[in-house]
């Protein structure tokens, strides 16, 4: 099988989130693709395969198992589809374990895809969670801001933290594994709001030891969750731009967009640009 490699969410063609997919993959089992995606050693990799309804039907594996849907994996998909000829700008419907979402290429290659309608699952207080990133409670609580679980795919914590404590984060990754483990989520999010004066609404880093991933520097779900909460909890309107990946010296860019209706959220999708980094074969 040949996998493509792709960054995603890359920032002038620097920077993002690696992934792999792998194309053709109708005949692939769960433990195959599960070799491939522990071959290519990624956070995730994407197999796409023929879908009666949808345009394809896409499984995502981390270097552990499958997971519902991987937004970074998703644009790495239909960027390389779009530059390689096999589709043209316009919109596509595929097929996940999170449902049938949409994915639209614009002209320019951008790729911005459909996500969940957001899922507030569970709230923690600042104790809990001070306990296991190593911030203080009291600096935690000076945000003023809730820490909750919110999936638009996939369930994360979402975590602020004050202006200038987000470079300095010391994460355990056992112990955050054992918290996600306990709560059946899937990882931390953790975001510091950055200045109104600035283009980026917020920087982020995402930790999801217990899936095999320390830190990653571009997550698609976890943005679009990201992006939900601060629609509800401050003023900043329907657009959003965030940062990640600066703490592993691997700057990505993520934009989201949130509409909604009446205080309730209709329509949740985020995007970016990615760039091919190469392929290999690989046997199964």
């Amino acid at each position: 099988m040949e996998v493509a490699l792709v960054n995603s969410f890359t920032d002038n063609g620097k920077g993002g989130n690696p992934a792999g997919v792998v194309f053709n993959a109708d005949k692939l089992s769960s433990a195959q693709k599960l070799k491939i995606a522990q071959v290519v050693g990624y956070s995730e990799t994407a197999f796409v395969t023929s879908d009666d309804e949808a345009d394809y039907e896409v499984t995502f594996f981390t270097s552990t198992g499958e997971v519902d849907f991987c937004g970074h994996a998703t644009l790495a998909t239909f960027s390389t589809l779009f530059e390689t000829g096999k589709i043209t700008a316009g919109s596509y419907v595929q097929r996940t374990k999170a449902g049938m979402l949409s994915v639209t290429i614009e002209l320019n290659g951008k790729v911005v895809m459909e996500q969940q309608l957001p899922k507030k699952l569970d709230c923690f207080s600042y104790e809990e969670i001070s306990n296991v990133i190593g911030i203080s409670s009291q600096i935690l609580a000076s945000t003023k801001l809730p820490i909750e679980v919110v999936s638009t795919g996939l369930p994360d914590v979402i975590i602020p933290v004050p202006n200038g404590y987000l470079d300095s984060l010391k994460p355990n990754d056992e112990k955050i594994a054992e918290f996600c483990k306990k709560h059946q989520v899937i990882g931390f999010h953790v975001f510091e709001l950055c200045t109104l004066e600035s283009k980026l609404t917020a920087s982020c880093r995402n930790f999801a030891p217990l899936f095999g991933i320390s830190e990653e520097s571009a997550t698609g779900s976890s943005n679009g969750a990201l992006a939900c909460y601060l629609k509800e909890h401050l003023a900043l309107g329907d657009d959003y731009v965030f940062e990640q990946g600066r703490a592993m010296n691997c700057p990505s860019i993520i934009t989201a967009k949130v509409e909604s209706t009446n205080s309730v959220i209709t329509s949740v999708k985020v995007g970016g640009f990615a760039k091919g980094i190469g392929a290999f074969s690989t046997l199964v």
